[in-house]
């Protein structure tokens, strides 16, 4: 028996996704996990990310937009995200 999922996300997308977060060296997010010690638990972590976000129950924490100056000229602006929520 198949279960649908209301969300069409493939786990080939997630596996994708994670290898240009590790190419680009990303960095920790609000919970301070580091892609090391994400990756220690790789396949569980990536399944349990793709599970919540193909199920519809997962919810990112809220981002703050905020304009900061771009370079040295002060009337071109660029958006920063804030994160607003701790884990």
């Amino acid at each position: 028996m198949s279960r649908v999922r209301p969300f069409a996300i493939t786990k080939q997308s997630v596996w994708t996704a994670w290898l240009q977060v590790k190419a680009n060296h990303g960095a920790h997010g609000v919970d301070g996990q580091t892609i090391e010690a994400f990756e220690q638990r790789l396949g569980g972590n990536l399944y349990k990310l793709w599970s919540r976000m193909s199920s519809g129950s997962y919810f990112p924490p809220p981002v703050r937009g905020v304009e900061i100056p771009k370079g040295n000229d002060k009337h071109r602006k660029r958006s920063l995200g804030i994160p607003t929520g701790t884990s």
